[in-house]
């Protein structure tokens, strides 16, 4: 027998699926002994709310707005926004209306002039990728005055009164990648190069902390050099990584942060050095699984879009819908090694 729905638990109680709706989410207009009525009936059913079929119960809509930064070198985020929009076919026919819109890479100004051009009236909740300054969480704190649900998605921005970041532990993924590196170096002496997308985006400040504070308690003899900011541009990151080969050529290890990694395995294949420097870089993607393979990348940490976008809806539906505490679970953090490749 399939999991409980809540036409089931309807039909068991004798109730309308609005009825069963107004119980669940502990709204009034529903006497006592209706309420024990559909409470019996789920313990019966062993029902397990699912909060996506919950708004099948009413008419109500609701509007979210997902903003993401604009990158043709981001596979990462192209991949967020595919699923994103995976979500506005999936989640229509449940009166989940998802809309998507962007803002150019790192620019605080683009962000708050999207975020300030939200109209209350259209948009419920919003899910944004944003970066990490005091005008953007002046923006955020704004929507939230004027009723509008706000979690920050993959990067947190704090402190900000988002209901949530949804994503993994940042200092935790940080401190993976020290452990990994420190370890695959196999007690060689020499630099380790971090290239970060930019400072300002939460993630990667998180990541760098994590990062040092495993490597000067665990792996001390190892050199951190200043971290370098490669914009998540292969543009960028392939000049970078040549650059660093030329200046520090005791380098054994690079943790790439964010994006940009195109750029990091053509310098480091170009260069011949791809056998004897570890690598540890963020997300799955066609480039990252090639250089697994090849043995130019040694790990990689990843996180799953798809969860995120899913939890971040979850998230601002029960906002919307007046749920006090609600709280999603956080993303796993994934190793992949070219052993394990899914």
């Amino acid at each position: 027998m399939g999991r409980a729905t809540i036409r089931d638990v309807a039909a068991q109680a004798g109730v309308s699926l609005a009825t069963v709706d107004r119980v669940l989410n502990d709204r009034k207009g529903v006497s006592v002994a209706t309420v024990e009525r559909v409470n019996a009936a789920i313990e019966r059913l062993d029902f397990r709310r699912d909060v996506f079929a919950a708004s099948l119960a009413t008419s109500r809509e609701y509007r979210f707005k997902f903003i993401l930064p604009e990158s043709i070198h981001n596979t990462f985020m192209a991949n967020l926004g595919s699923q994103v929009r995976s979500a506005v076919d999936r989640l229509a026919d449940q009166r989940i209306r998802i809309t998507l819109a962007s803002y150019r890479e790192f620019d605080e100004t683009d962000l708050c002039r999207v975020l300030e051009g939200l109209d209350p009236v259209e948009t419920m909740g919003v899910a944004v990728v944003a970066v990490d300054t005091p005008a953007v969480r002046e923006a955020i704190d704004t929507l939230v005055d004027r009723g509008i649900g706000v979690v920050t998605l993959v990067s947190d921005v704090t402190p900000s009164r988002r209901l949530d970041c949804i994503g993994i532990n940042n200092m935790a993924a940080g401190r993976v990648a020290a452990s990994l590196i420190g370890r695959f170096v196999g007690g060689r002496s020499g630099s380790i190069a971090l290239i970060a997308g930019s400072l300002l985006l939460n993630d990667h400040v998180d990541r760098r902390l994590g990062f040092a504070q495993t490597m000067q308690r665990e792996f001390s003899g190892l050199r951190l050099l200043a971290v370098a900011e490669g914009r998540d541009d292969s543009a960028v990151t392939g000049p970078l990584v040549r650059s660093l080969l030329e200046q520090h050529p005791d380098l054994i290890g690079i943790y790439s942060l964010g994006a940009g990694n195109r750029g990091i395995i053509e310098a480091l294949e170009d260069s011949g050095r791809q056998g004897d420097i570890v690598v540890v870089a963020h997300e799955l993607t066609q480039y990252s699984r090639r250089a697994l393979i090849s043995g130019t990348f040694d790990a990689i940490i990843h996180q799953e879009t798809a969860d995120e976008v899913e939890n971040a809806v979850r998230t601002l539906k029960a906002f919307s819908d007046g749920q006090v505490g609600f709280s999603s679970p956080r993303i796993r953090i994934d190793i992949f090694v070219r052993d394990n490749l899914p």
